[in-house]
């Protein structure tokens, strides 16, 4: 038996480790659906697989509990897969290796998957269980969450009863969600005429490594570095003061929208005599972005090392023009909320650069609260890339929810915490995408809300969950569905 299953509430903690050995990548979400289908069935509950994958489970009333409103409790299927530099994990293949420590349960090097594993370990704990109270349940579990809300997206209008919906799918202990931001991904693409490199010359690999990163909404306030805008800096500074560096290969990030890049690497070539003088003022920037980054990233460490002359060079044209916009790409909060304090209203997070093969790939992605903010906020990096002649695709854009304080299942839910812990929750929105932003469409009469234990470092190899967190999350859970509201 794992660690984990000795923790408590052990039914979660159970679930959540047979989770945890499931590869379920976004997109790659199969292995969890077969899982699901086999608990349903050897649960004999009713259920329904559509056609873009999401699984809707059935479980009925409670002796007594018939004529209660219909409750949705909803999860994601899919995680982040981040892993830290040096480690072979395969997200496709391998099960996530989880310990414990001290206070948290962390992985191995790799993200966690406690988002949202931990909510689908609630809604599964709750569907096998014979000694709760509560009314008609419907458990929807969706796909692709992290990648482009296709789950959301594509679930069908009726296929749902319910009248309300709890999104176990917030991370932070004592706070209900009743808000989210939208979301729109932006993808950019080079192309290049691949330059043959002098053999005379020298070439010189520089790595940014060390950085937290982080969820591109949730962390994007806290000031950590990007490695994608501090390699930017690098390149941007050396191309002003020498003439003849070149770029040979830039990748930062992995290929996702919705983290904070925490490593970055690049490839410039330049004659044996400047080497010196490049290495002696790239040290010296990464002592001046060090002092900037001291507190949000301590361990940031940018090196130099030589490295073998590449054959293929890109076209200084497409390097000048590349650096130019990575370095004028909007990163970081745009404008903070005027009504709520201390939340981001709108942000942009630069996730991704690679180039390879005469193609350089960059994603960004673009959040607000806002539908006017978000569009000027995506028109804003488009017009920058586009100024360089860069070709610019619009990918994926789902809407934020505008908070309904005044929705019933709001106060019911603020009056179960209140009793339970003698103190007020924090009722608040959230600067991240939320599924029920998108299934308010179909079903715009659903009261919503959003809550969960607390998670650090989603989307980051750094992500845990706080043990203690999570015994309060299933209480308010149990207890909350023991007093929905009759019909």
């Amino acid at each position: 038996m794992s660690e984990l299953q000795q923790l408590k509430p052990k039914i979660i903690w159970h679930y959540f480790d047979e989770i945890l050995q499931i590869p379920r990548p976004s997109k790659h979400e199969e292995k969890m659906i077969a899982y699901l289908k086999n608990f349903a069935e050897s649960a004999a509950l009713k259920y329904h697989i559509d056609k873009v994958g999401n699984v809707i489970i059935q479980k009925p009333a409670t002796p007594g509990m018939e004529n209660r409103k219909t409750v949705i409790l909803q999860a994601h299927m899919d995680m982040v897969p981040q892993k830290a530099t040096g480690s072979t994990h395969n997200f496709k293949t391998d099960p996530i290796q989880a310990y414990i420590d001290g206070e948290w349960v962390k992985a191995n090097k790799t993200t966690l998957g406690a988002d949202n594993g931990i909510g689908i370990a609630a809604v599964l704990a709750i569907l096998i269980s014979n000694d709760l109270t509560h009314g008609q349940l419907e458990a929807l579990f969706t796909v692709d969450e992290e990648t482009g809300m296709t789950g959301a997206f594509g679930l069908e209008p009726n296929i749902l009863h319910g009248n309300i919906l709890l999104n176990l799918d917030s991370e932070e202990d004592g706070h209900l969600y009743i808000g989210c931001a939208g979301m729109s991904d932006t993808k950019i693409e080079f192309t290049y005429t691949e330059q043959p490199a002098s053999q005379h010359s020298a070439a010189l690999l520089i790595t940014i490594d060390g950085l937290k990163g982080g969820h591109s909404g949730i962390d994007i306030n806290k000031n950590r570095g990007n490695a994608a805008k501090i390699m930017a800096m690098i390149l941007w500074n050396l191309n002003k003061k020498y003439n003849n560096v070149s770029l040979a290969t830039i990748e930062a990030g992995t290929p996702v929208h919705n983290a904070i890049p925490r490593r970055a690497i690049a490839t410039v070539v330049t004659s044996q005599e400047n080497i010196h003088a490049i290495t002696t003022d790239i040290a010296n920037m990464a002592k001046d972005i060090a002092v900037i980054y001291q507190t949000t990233d301590p361990k940031l460490h940018i090196t130099t090392e030589p490295a073998k002359t590449p054959t293929t060079l890109i076209d200084n044209k497409i390097k000048n023009d590349l650096i130019n916009a990575l370095y004028g790409c909007p990163h970081g909060v745009i404008r903070m909320d005027d009504n709520i304090p201390n939340f981001v209203s709108t942000s942009s997070n630069l996730a991704y650069v690679k180039s390879e093969n005469g193609k350089i790939d960059i994603f960004t992605s673009q959040r607000s609260n806002n539908e006017f903010e978000q569009k000027e906020i995506v028109n804003t990096v488009k017009n920058i890339f586009e100024l360089v002649n860069a070709k610019v695709m619009k990918c994926s854009s789902y809407p934020g929810a505008l908070p309904d304080v005044n929705a019933p299942i709001v106060q019911l839910t603020k009056d179960v915490y209140e009793k339970l812990f003698h103190k007020e929750p924090e009722v608040a929105a959230i600067h991240a995408g939320l599924e029920f932003g998108i299934l308010r469409r179909n079903y715009p009469d659903l009261e919503i809300i959003s809550f969960g234990p607390t998670i650090l470092y989603a989307h980051s190899p750094d992500e845990c969950v706080k043990i203690a967190t999570v015994d309060p999350f299933w209480k308010l859970l149990t207890e909350l569905l023991k007093v929905i509201p009759k019909k």
